[in-house]
């Protein structure tokens, strides 16, 4: 018998809507939901590799531990989930009794945040190891996001949403998402938005390195120097205020410390920002003049600003700008969402450099540590030596700067878990890796994106598939590693409770729950599996603030002092050489999405991208292989000419670089490609957030002698 199922992709921010017929066993057809308030009917090629994902031959489906065989080489064998668990948790408590708490590392990467169960239960084992070096995906990607939102609306998760459906003007910077659906934005059908927005005399002016997908079918595109983002926002902000463009409108009633931005940017003139960021004094003026004049206007930035030098105040004063502008909290402009299961004011704000890294003496963020500090942090030794590492759902010796000297540092561990469905470039090195069930084995609802969301809507899916009765989800590994760990420790362990019930908690004591005209439950979503659509976002301010005396103190000391190093960075003549830039493909979501042949199936998307010029001068050409060096490694690298990249700019895709040894990946390893995270420095980081640098990263290209 056929079967109609309904899902939402949980591969990327999107979370488009699917329908998902399936015959017993058998995923017969993937196809985009058009009752899905959200996507309306829009999917793009990752939805329908779920297929993929499910039946994938090489995904572990039970517990597997490291061993050495009669041969003398490292061999995995299958044991039981009770072996499994108790091994994990024995090993675990060998390092905290013998060395203490802090020799105990935990790295969580990106997809912990597409799957509820990892956010939910995470603290049913961690609650019991409050270890300092805890590290995440958070710190090579969103941190300054989090960290702005902390300083400006006090808390980590309030971030403004671009409210693109009713905008005029969309200043656009270091973002693309085309290829990536939206970051920091939940906004599937993004194509069709972007020519609404067009199409109504509205325009999108693209600011990156690179003629992006995104930047293809903008109004207007202008190449900037990597790097020099926050030289190109103060010059904006400084025209502003020069030639006073400002009017917070309504925010001026809950709005302190824009006079201090003013005096703090009042050096930064277009003329000096044009020498560095290659856009001239007076298109930087033309734009700030443009952005101030639209009825409704946008500035926003993603990965292009955020992971570089200067991403923390890149972030800053993107918000500023919609602040002095009164573009914040405005139909058409940037606003806040209300989710359904609304985790602002039921989770901690967040905290910054209340501790720092042993080693480098990095400031945490939300208890976590830069994740750029992690290999020094196993490799150094001294008190508080990560000598554990426990890993879930990623893969940072491909996703953080310099995977060489982590790959090597994990190594070197006493012992190291992983719960993971994979071998890949970092499990290996684990001891036990403990596989969860597939994605489709298990129920759906999105916490972490509702909340960035261009509109409220809500869903939640039970799973297509039912698992066997000797497979674990993500929560019960956690909670069953939890109970055998406060056993160890002569406590009592939390009692457990299903995702599901704190969802159905979440629901009807929510916004919309049953004080309110919705009345929501988890039941009524169950009735409703295509979602519930709860309206446009709202202007919400000041009550959704959540600093003490509900205003927004725009002077922040740290951001303010980091004008300094921007001012000293940037002086009267340019910085020459490479810059090494990302990107991103739709077809690819780091590198947990290349062993999918659906994905990987066409042209080679792996090479580094080269402006002819600079191949020119190199005396190389379209399709060689030639070295990219930096500080750090260097890397062979297949050339691609082309000038969608600006002069002096090169760049390489990341997530690749599966060559190394012991991986069982089978189609990841048909299309390794290499990893830019080999030529990533370690040491190149935002001083102001400890987010990683891995754009604008200097490098040298040169021929294979």
């Amino acid at each position: 018998m056929i079967q109609t199922h309904y899902r939402a992709c949980h591969l990327c921010e999107a979370i488009c809507g699917l329908k998902i017929e399936t015959q017993g066993e058998e995923i017969l057809s993937i196809k985009g939901d058009p009752d899905d308030p959200l996507s309306r009917g829009h999917i793009c090629p990752k939805a329908v590799a779920l297929k993929d994902i499910h039946e994938d031959p090489d995904r572990l489906r039970y517990p597997v531990r490291r061993v050495t065989g009669e041969d003398g080489q490292q061999q995995w064998e299958q044991i039981s989930w009770q072996e499994a668990l108790d091994s994990t948790a024995e090993g675990l408590m060998r390092s905290y009794r013998e060395h203490g708490v802090d020799s105990i590392g935990v790295y969580l990467g990106n997809p912990s945040v597409h799957n509820y169960g990892m956010l939910t239960h995470q603290n049913y084992l961690f609650r019991w190891l409050r270890s300092k070096n805890r590290f995440s995906a958070t710190s090579v990607d969103q941190l300054p996001h989090h960290l702005t939102s902390l300083w400006l609306f006090g808390h980590k998760s309030l971030f403004p949403i671009p409210d693109i459906d009713r905008s005029e003007y969309f200043l656009m910077l270091g973002a693309n998402p085309l290829a990536s659906n939206g970051s920091i934005w939940t906004v599937p059908d993004v194509k069709k938005r972007i020519k609404d927005l067009t199409n109504r005399g509205g325009k999108l002016l693209v600011v990156d390195p690179r003629r992006t997908e995104t930047a293809e079918i903008a109004s207007e595109h202008l190449s900037i120097v990597p790097g020099s983002d926050a030289l190109f926002l103060a010059a904006l902000l400084n025209t502003l205020f020069e030639e006073g463009l400002t009017n917070p409108a309504g925010l001026s009633e809950f709005t302190t410390g824009l006079d201090e931005v003013a005096s703090a940017v009042a050096t930064f003139t277009p003329e000096h920002a044009a020498i560095h960021c290659g856009i001239d004094a007076s298109t930087i003026r033309r734009i700030a003049r443009e952005f101030a004049a639209a009825d409704a206007a946008i500035c926003y930035g993603r990965m292009g600003v955020s992971t570089q030098i200067f991403g923390g105040l890149c972030q800053w004063l993107i918000q500023i700008i919609n602040i002095a502008t009164g573009n914040l909290d405005k139909e058409g402009g940037s606003m806040f969402t209300l989710p359904a299961v609304d985790q602002v004011p039921r989770t901690g704000p967040g905290g910054f450099d209340r501790h720092r890294s042993r080693v480098r003496d990095l400031p945490e963020f939300d208890r976590e540590l830069p994740a750029a500090a992690m290999a020094e942090e196993i490799t150094t030794p001294g008190d508080g030596q990560i000598r554990v590492m426990f890993t879930g759902a990623g893969n940072p010796v491909l996703s953080t700067p310099n995977g060489r000297a982590l790959d090597e540092a994990l190594s070197q561990l006493d012992f190291m878990v992983s719960l993971d469905p994979y071998i890949n470039e970092t499990t290996r090195h684990a001891d036990i890796i403990l596989p969860p069930t597939s994605p489709l084995e298990h129920d759906h609802y999105d916490i972490a994106f509702h909340i960035n969301a261009m509109r409220n809507t809500t869903r939640f899916n039970p799973p297509v598939f039912e698992p066997d009765a000797d497979k674990l989800h993500d929560w019960e590994i956690f909670t069953a590693l939890g109970e055998r760990v406060a056993a160890a420790l002569g406590e009592e362990p939390k009692a457990p409770v299903s995702p599901q019930e704190m969802i159905d908690v979440g629901l009807q004591f929510g916004p919309y729950g049953k004080d309110s005209e919705q009345d929501l439950s988890l039941q009524k979503l169950r009735d409703k599996p295509s979602g519930i659509d709860l309206g446009e976002l709202k202007p919400m301010l000041p009550e959704r603030l959540m600093t003490a005396d509900k205003k927004i103190h725009c002077a922040t000391p740290q951001a303010l002092g980091d004008l300094h190093r921007l001012a000293s960075s940037f002086g009267e003549t340019p910085v020459g050489g490479l810059r090494l830039i990302g990107r991103r493909h739709v077809r690819s979501n780091n590198s947990w999405m290349h062993n999918y042949r659906r994905l990987v199936k066409g042209k080679s998307r792996d090479q580094l991208m080269v402006h002819p010029d600079d191949l020119h001068a190199l005396k190389l050409k379209d399709g060689d292989q030639a070295l990219l060096r930096s500080r750090s490694g260097e890397v062979t690298v297949t050339l691609l000419a082309t000038d969608s990249v600006m002069p002096g700019v090169v760049s390489l895709p990341h997530g690749y670089g599966h060559n190394r040894q012991g991986i069982r990946m089978q189609t990841a390893v048909k299309h390794a490609g290499v990893s830019c995270n080999d030529v990533t420095d370690a040491a190149y980081l935002d001083e102001l957030s400890g987010n990683a640098a891995v754009n604008g990263v200097p490098v040298e290209l040169a021929a294979i002698a």
